[in-house]
């Protein structure tokens, strides 16, 4: 699994925004049809909130990738 890390400038961002950001999705339809069919993890678990808030220290997994998000 590759690592990425993200710096956010802010108190959190949206699950889907995040995912489009980083590029493991191309469009924000894209990133919440992940989200919407089990392939997304926040902090371990499977998250189908489209709108989760992914705040710093949180760690997001995604087609082998593992996000970690900073502040």
């Amino acid at each position: 699994m590759q690592q990425l890390r993200f710096p956010l400038n802010g108190d959190f961002i949206e699950l889907c925004k995040l995912l489009k950001i980083v590029q493991i999705a191309e469009s924000g339809g894209e990133a919440k049809v992940m989200v919407e069919e089990g392939m997304v993890k926040l902090n371990g678990q499977t998250e189908l909130r489209k709108r989760a808030k992914v705040k710093p220290g949180d760690t997001v997994e995604a087609q082998g990738y593992q996000i970690l998000v900073e502040p």
